[in-house]
């Protein structure tokens, strides 16, 4: 991706460091930080210096890099270990206090003689759910953002999705405590730690757990963690704190000059999109968006799962573009930023396609900028899901209609790359068939072929279809019981070609949606069996051009496993209930039960 000229900080200075300096916070735990100093001949440089803050749950000691480049260029720099991880003191429950132990630390950072005043953090993940957590309470001090893969409510699209437990963070639990305190300083604690994270899939296929039923009882504030995520289904003041991201926190945000970084593939960039799209109405600072196809493990990568990005979809230095953000609002070094639009998006799509050999399939794509997100030219438009397994802007025409299936939640549909973390498959683009690299998968089939994935498309594209926005389905839907799940998931169909005799079904985005939360997220509402309802959910938002040939297609289920739990179908207590029945789920159409889809459809002069 392409920049104007810039001038940045260059690497004039040596870096030298303060190790394991402990911060104090309002109740009396201290965490422990490394200061990075710019420096000459071994000294401290003398003067005040902007400061580039990175707190951490992974161990501030692989931060060095990041601090010494930084120093290096004038910065001081400071590495931290958040709240009982590592050399920092106190109790590690994940998320809850990152809100005001941050503020602490800004103001506390600040106050130094070292400090200019401006403190700027960055980070992705965890990294960057800390930064928006003590932004959500507004320090004097904090100058400027740098928010890569990082959320904007951990309930609605992150921990849980639409009402739905992502399980990545169930698995999360059992890393993270492996990886506790208590397990590196006790040899035996650390041993049945490792071997529960090690049979995590067994652990996942006896979801959910109890009380003091799995290894994670010996660390009881990560336990109760994990039974909190598993069992707190309804959005209320748990989920409002602001360490579980910022979206309750808007109106009162600290406005500073942010720059959010999301990939298409990350399981943040729903979040990514709407902190921009929020923060962009409210602040008088500049916030700016840059998505990739990228996914979370993967900044700036041109390869996202078996689909390659070539030549443009990568990013060359991913921390030169961070120093050159920090250099403009920081320093006010000239680097041409201010000159630039606030968004740059790729769109995905019109590459060679699939190689001849191996799996790989060259989606390709370009850069897009704009001043705002959706991007000028958009237009949400209705594609209609017909009974025959048609799609098409036209709405059936043959009365009210529809077609069911059986889900069995002992038989679910198996996650095939997608919006991936914190959870060992690959992310990225896949065709959708079984797959021996995805847990689950069973022989060589494509998804379609079961009997509980309902199919729609349209006939090849005579021409482009270029999206780039929030995608959202609209489902009329029935089961015979009491609660149940639906999923959505758009797809780029290839026609047959290279590697691919039967065609490549490459996934752009997914959802899910539960029953019981479609008149809000704030209170469950068991179904009627054999009642109609609406059934709303968005998907994660992308941007793709669906080129002449190809086909656009939406799978519609009922399962996403392991990415997503599996509902079990009873209507029982979420996270709770251990029964399970196989239930028969309706999807209607046409008459005023035309279920469709909503693509922000490109429409350029």
């Amino acid at each position: 991706m392409s920049t104007q000229t810039q001038i940045c900080s260059a690497p004039t200075f040596e870096a030298i460091t303060e190790r394991d300096v402990m911060v104090p916070l309002r109740d009396g735990v201290r965490c422990a930080t490394d200061l990075y100093f710019p420096a000459r001949n071994e000294q401290k440089a003398e003067g005040q210096f902007p400061v580039v803050l990175q707190r951490t749950p992974y161990d501030k000691a692989n931060s060095a890099a990041t601090g010494r480049y930084y120093a290096e260029r004038g910065y001081v720099a400071a590495m931290q270990d958040v709240r009982g991880r590592y050399q920092s003191e106190g109790e590690f429950y994940a998320f809850a206090h990152e809100g005001p132990d941050g503020y602490d630390v800004v103001e506390w950072i600040a106050d130094q003689p070292w400090c200019d005043g401006k403190v700027g953090t960055l980070g992705q993940s965890y990294n960057a759910a800390v930064q928006s957590a003590l932004a959500s309470l507004n320090p004097p001090h904090l100058a400027a953002m740098i928010v890569t893969y990082g959320p904007s409510s951990y309930f609605h699209h992150a921990m849980r999705h639409n009402g739905v437990l992502e399980m990545r963070f169930f698995i999360y639990a059992f890393l993270m405590a492996s990886t506790s305190r208590k397990a590196i300083a006790d040899p035996t604690l650390k041993a049945a730690l490792d071997s529960a994270h090690g049979s995590i899939w067994d652990w996942v296929g006896n979801f959910p757990i109890t009380k003091g039923s799995s290894p994670l009882r010996l660390v009881p504030s990560y336990e109760q963690w994990c039974l909190d995520l598993i069992t707190n289904a309804t959005y209320d003041e748990y989920w409002k704190q602001p360490g579980y991201g910022p979206k309750p926190w808007y109106d009162q945000h600290a406005d500073v000059p942010t720059l959010y970084i999301g990939g298409w593939y990350d399981t943040y960039s729903r979040s990514t999109v709407e902190n921009f799209v929020e923060l962009s109405a409210r602040q008088s600072t500049p916030v700016s968006l840059l998505m990739g196809p990228w996914t979370h493990g993967g900044v700036g990568s041109p390869v996202a799962g078996d689909a390659s990005f070539l030549p443009d979809g990568g990013l060359s230095d991913h921390e030169a573009t961070r120093l050159r953000f920090l250099d403009h609002h920081l320093k006010g070094l000239p680097t041409g930023l201010d000159e630039e639009r606030r968004v740059k998006y790729f769109v995905m799509g019109g590459g060679t396609g699939p190689e001849d050999q191996g799996t790989r399939v060259d989606h390709g794509g370009g850069w897009r900028s704009d001043d705002v997100w959706p991007p000028a030219g958009c237009e949400k438009t209705a594609w209609y899901l017909h009974a025959d397994g048609g799609l098409s802007e036209e709405a059936p025409q043959d009365g009210c209609s529809a077609t069911s299936y059986n889900f069995d939640p002992s038989d679910p549909v198996p996650t095939v790359g997608g919006h991936l973390s914190a959870i060992p498959l690959p992310a990225g683009a896949f065709d959708q068939r079984n797959d021996p690299r995805f847990h689950g998968t069973t022989g060589n089939l494509p998804l379609s072929a079961r009997n509980d994935v309902l199919v729609f498309q349209t006939e090849p594209l005579d021409e482009d279809v270029e999206i780039a926005g929030p995608i959202e389905v609209v489902l009329f839907v029935s089961t015979d019981g009491l609660d149940t799940d639906f999923t959505a998931k758009l797809i780029d169909w290839y026609p047959p070609a290279g590697n691919y005799p039967d065609g490549c079904a490459l996934n752009i985005t997914d959802s899910v949606g539960r029953l019981r939360f479609r008149n809000g997220l704030e209170a469950g509402e068991l179904a009627e069996p054999g009642e109609v309802y609406e059934l709303r959910f968005e998907l994660y938002p992308s941007a793709n051009r669906f080129v002449a040939g190809h086909r656009i297609r939406v799978d519609i289920s009922s399962s996403n496993w392991p990415r997503f739990e599996v509902n079990p179908n009873t209507g029982g207590p979420i996270g709770v209930e251990r029964r399970l029945r196989v239930a028969e789920n309706t999807v209607h159409h046409g008459g005023g039960r035309a279920s469709h889809i909503l693509l922000p459809v490109i429409k350029r002069d």
